[in-house]
């Protein structure tokens, strides 16, 4: 045996002596905790000063709701089942301070600004019908209000401006169902086997062409699962703009491609022979294609988010905290999301991010589809914010909030989980390097990101919203669509406008317009406001499942 044998075979020996001996000086010692992390180690600490941007509370808007009552001096309606003709409450929010008495209050010890509502209010029981906004306060226990809506318009709301109320959709409905469809029940009989139950409406907007207009298509679908993928060719045209329910009008009517004057009209040129009708299937009460059901049970359950030591953020009230981040939030009733204070690493980067609407518009060979323009907004996007999914719109392990607003009821509503929060692997690496020259090394960083969630439901549409807040600084806002399209019956040049996803059914092209509101302070506060509005170029729906194509669409800001 030579020298060199003889010191491979000791450096063997002292590194297997060195080995033992580490296991029996570790052994017994206590693993690693899995309890979750102090906010001390998070990196950052709450502030009650976040409440400057709390949404309203169930009871702050229930004290709103009494003040008006007892203040206006005029009756007003539960909007639930108010007519046109009523005074009713629209809706209440908070009305924020300004962000020059924000800043004195967060970063110069100012007095905290005093908390307020907004009240959006029909006079419809008045000679001179309109919609006012008042400021409401000082909350929580109100006793002045005052009129902002010559100050904010430039002059009063027109009556005939107002968004269409629930009630007024329900009157609408009753009108078609007990006025106008008796008038052509032949046709309604014998084309749709019309019960009474088995056709469903889906209105447009706007409510017309020109100032004054009060005019809504309503297209007429097979009342089943997913109906919106499901019409059967007939559309109505109600002028719904009198105050007095009796006095409304069908306008027009249009048929498999045909225009005709009325129901009236319609059903006796059925009786002549002189209509073209083209037979469309009664969908199964499941919707067939349109089924959200499952078409086959996954053969292994997906994935799950694992944190082995918990969050490493934080919420309370209206505030998120991790280690790098912080910001406060909440939720618009009619733009949805919005967060104001974010900063990074202790420093304020940007005031406010907002959703300020979804705007979607469409094009077919239909009146309905040729002259929508949904503009989700005036809808609600922030109302119609629904409970997540655990495991499906979020991970199982997120923290979820409650939301509440208060919208065409006199009471306070809840959506429960509404809200998510959570931090997400990427699957990616943020940096990584692997060296082969000159040294052998690897080094490389865990691409993880702090995200809020909502999803509005609009009708036939899912918007699910995300705030992403990544660890080198950047900020991303983010929408996915989701659900349902608003599809056409499919007739003649009916392919122009689109691809067909059901024998009846058309598919149409259209446009989705997403702005947000984004006020960077950044290095101070000299940018200001800034609008970004992202525009997506016109989509061609070519699927035959329930669900849409998927868009995703997002904003990202580095600081």
């Amino acid at each position: 045996m030579n020298l060199k044998t003889v010191l491979i075979l000791l450096v063997l020996a002292l590194a297997t002596i060195f080995a033992l001996v580490c296991v029996l000086l570790t052994r017994g010692v206590k693993p690693a905790s899995c309890e979750p992390q102090s906010l001390s180690s998070q990196g950052g600490e709450h502030s009650d000063q976040s409440l400057v941007f709390a949404d309203l509370t169930p009871e702050e808007m229930g004290q709103v709701v009494r003040y008006l009552q007892r203040s206006l001096g005029v009756p007003l309606v539960d909007a639930y089942n108010a007519n046109p003709s009523d005074n009713c409450i629209y809706y209440i929010d908070v009305q924020l301070p300004t962000k020059a008495e924000v800043l004195g209050f967060l970063d110069r010890g100012g007095r905290r600004p005093p908390r307020q509502a907004l009240a959006v209010v029909y006079f419809g029981n008045q000679p001179d019908p309109n919609v006012t906004e008042y400021v409401v306060g000082p909350l929580p226990k109100p006793t002045t209000h005052q009129d902002i809506t010559v100050q904010k318009y430039g002059g009063k709301l027109p009556y005939h401006r107002r968004p269409v109320l629930d009630a007024e959709y329900k009157l609408i409905a009753g009108y078609l169902r007990r006025t106008a469809f008796p008038t052509a029940l032949t046709f309604l009989n014998q084309v749709f086997g019309y019960d009474g139950t088995n056709l469903a409406a889906m209105t447009t907007a706007p409510r017309g062409f020109q100032s004054g207009d009060r005019n809504t298509w309503c297209a007429l679908f097979h009342n089943v699962s997913g109906y919106f993928l499901h019409p059967v060719g007939l559309e109505v045209l109600v002028d719904h703009s009198s105050l007095d329910v009796s006095q409304w009008r069908v306008r027009k009517v249009f048929y498999n491609g045909q225009y005709y004057g009325d129901l009236v009209q319609l059903e006796s040129e059925f009786k002549q022979g002189r209509v073209k009708v083209d037979p469309v299937t009664r969908a199964p009460p499941d919707g067939g294609f349109s089924s959200m059901q499952p078409r086959a049970a996954p053969r292994a359950p997906f994935p799950l988010q694992y944190e082995p030591h918990g969050p490493r953020y934080s919420v309370r009230n209206n505030q998120v905290v991790s280690q790098a981040w912080s910001f406060a939030f909440g939720v618009n009733v009619n733009t949805g999301m919005r967060l104001f204070d974010i900063r990074f690493k202790g420093e304020r980067i940007v005031y406010e991010i907002s959703v300020q609407d979804a705007i979607s518009v469409y094009g077919s060979n239909c009146p309905g589809g040729m002259s929508t323009r949904y503009m989700d907004g005036s809808f609600g996007i922030g109302r119609f914010t629904y409970p997540l999914v655990r495991g499906v719109d979020c991970p199982y392990s997120a923290t979820y909030v409650d939301t509440h607003y208060l919208a065409q009821s006199p009471n306070p509503r809840i959506n429960k989980n509404s809200i998510c929060i959570f931090e997400q692997n990427s699957g990616s690496p943020l940096r990584r390097h692997y060296s082969n020259l000159q040294s052998l090394y690897y080094g490389g960083l865990t691409n993880s990101a702090l995200v809020l969630r909502s999803v509005a439901t609009l009708g036939n549409y899912d918007y699910v919203w995300d705030f992403i807040f990544y660890q080198n600084g950047a900020i991303e806002a983010k929408v996915q669509a989701t659900g349902y399209l608003s599809s056409s019956f499919l007739y003649g040049d009916g392919l122009d406008y689109g691809n067909r996803v059901g024998d009846h059914t058309l598919g149409t092209v259209h446009t989705h317009s997403i702005n947000y509101k984004v006020d960077l302070d950044v290095g101070g506060r000299s940018l200001g406001d800034v609008s970004f509005s992202l525009l997506c170029l016109s989509l061609i729906t070519c699927y035959r499942q329930s669900s849409d194509l998927g868009h995703n669409w997002f904003l990202k800001i580095a600081s």
